[in-house]
């Protein structure tokens, strides 16, 4: 009986051991410092243990393998003679002893592998944070137990290491996919709403987006002139509601400044004629390159404290204007209020139509197209089909991708306004001209 306590024990101790190392290898780096910012004190030690797990995991092997063969002894002391004895009322043969030895060796292999192994192995995969900072104060007072043996062990271990080359500590880094691969999983099991999910995706990707993709282009800015009369700069700030006016001199290569429509309306309600002179035009205007990313636009703003910008190339041409709501819609998305049409009309399940100026990547996201060829030779819809095209589009041209159409159906003078995006079921990638 004091034998078959022991095993009992010995399942028990074993059991505990598995569970500890595979919970403590499993818990998740940023759960954990959730849990240690929510007051889990336990949290903090597995991040330490995490952080050098070389004497942890020493003294876990020392551990099991002491157990497996204490085990394997007394296993063999409380079952062979009773298995024998069983096994004799029905077989007397001259292979009795192996037999008996060969089943007790069975049950209690069984025993371990099922109550010492994997069901314990089960419960911390299941949740190995919580099982984590449960046992981490035990782990740590047996590895100081075994400090000894647990130093000369692990320093083997790291010498090893070092001669074939491996790392001796682990490096946790949290990768841009490693984060697009847990919010596809917490889209799927619905813990991450889709309206969570797309703005932390429109996020990341602020990094990857270029002004261009949110500016105004230069051909539709509204634009002062510093010549227009009363009658004229009226009906331009009637037909364009904005805020701020850029001044001009003819053309907006020839920039003076910008005027507030504030500054406007108190000539109006002073009852004077509207007109543009220097005590109401600002000169000095914001200036952005179009090479800066979605993100580094967003901090210049932050820094200059400017509601707008002017966008302008590598030869100092105004290409566009660029404002704080712009860069907020671009990775707000739906979840601010739009006003005027929509980029990306959907016609049916196969189709849809497409503004040219619509960024690549918020089409290929609505299409569900993932291996875009050559992305960083493009940015819009209409980029794209130019550059597939090797020339300026005319009506009616178009080009087949990757089980996709994009036609041309709408083209104003060189600008490609329009496109049909339709997917097909022929994959190969032609030209048609």
């Amino acid at each position: 009986m004091s034998e078959l306590l022991g095993i009992v024990c010995l399942i028990f101790i074993s059991a505990l051991f598995a569970m500890s190392e595979i919970a403590i290898a499993a818990a998740r780096k940023i759960k954990l410092k959730i849990m240690m910012d929510e007051g889990y004190h336990g949290a903090e030690q597995v991040l330490k243990l995490q952080a050098q797990p070389g004497a942890f995991f020493a003294m876990v092997q020392i551990a099991l393998n002491a157990i497996a063969i204490l085990g394997g002894i007394l296993g063999e002391q409380a079952l062979t003679d009773t298995v024998r004895s069983y096994l004799a009322m029905v077989y007397q043969g001259a292979m009795l002893d192996q037999v008996s030895f060969v089943i007790s060796f069975m049950i209690i292999t069984s025993l371990f592998i099922l109550f010492a192994d994997l069901l314990p192995k089960r419960v911390a995969m299941l949740m190995p944070e919580a099982v984590a900072i449960r046992v981490v104060g035990l782990m740590n007072a047996v590895t100081t137990a075994f400090k000894p043996l647990v130093l000369f062990f692990n320093g083997v271990t790291n010498l090893v290491l070092k001669l074939l080359g491996f790392p001796t500590e682990r490096k946790d880094e949290v990768t841009t996919e490693e984060i697009v691969a847990m919010m596809d999983a917490g889209a799927k099991s619905g813990t991450l709403q889709a309206q969570e999910y797309q703005l932390i995706g429109n996020v990341l990707e602020l990094e990857c987006r270029t002004l261009p993709m949110a500016m105004t282009t230069r051909e539709s800015i509204a634009f002062l002139d510093i010549s227009d009369d009363s009658k004229a700069i009226c009906q331009k700030v009637l037909d364009n509601p904005h805020n701020q006016f850029l001044v001009c001199d003819g053309h907006l290569d020839k920039l003076i400044g910008f005027v507030d429509t504030k500054q406007i309306l108190k000539q109006l309600l002073r009852g004077e004629m509207v007109h543009l002179n220097e005590q109401i035009i600002e000169k000095e205007v914001f200036y952005l390159p179009e090479t800066l990313t979605l993100s580094e636009a967003l901090n210049a703003f932050k820094s200059s404290n400017e509601q707008f910008a002017v966008v302008v190339n590598e030869y100092a041409l105004v290409v566009g204007i660029v404002t704080i709501k712009d860069l907020m819609s671009s990775f707000m998305g739906d979840l601010v209020t739009f006003h005027g049409e929509e980029q990306i009309v959907q016609r049916d399940n196969e189709s849809w139509l497409v503004d040219g100026s619509t960024p690549m990547v918020d089409l290929c996201r609505v299409i569900g197209w993932e291996d875009v060829p050559e992305v960083n030779q493009y940015e819009t819809v209409a980029g794209f089909l130019i550059y597939r095209l090797k020339r300026l589009p005319k009506r009616a041209d178009y080009i087949l991708c990757d089980g996709f159409k994009f036609e041309a159906i709408d083209i104003e003078g060189v600008r490609v306004e329009q496109l049909l995006v339709s997917r097909i079921k022929d994959s190969i990638s032609e030209v048609v001209l």
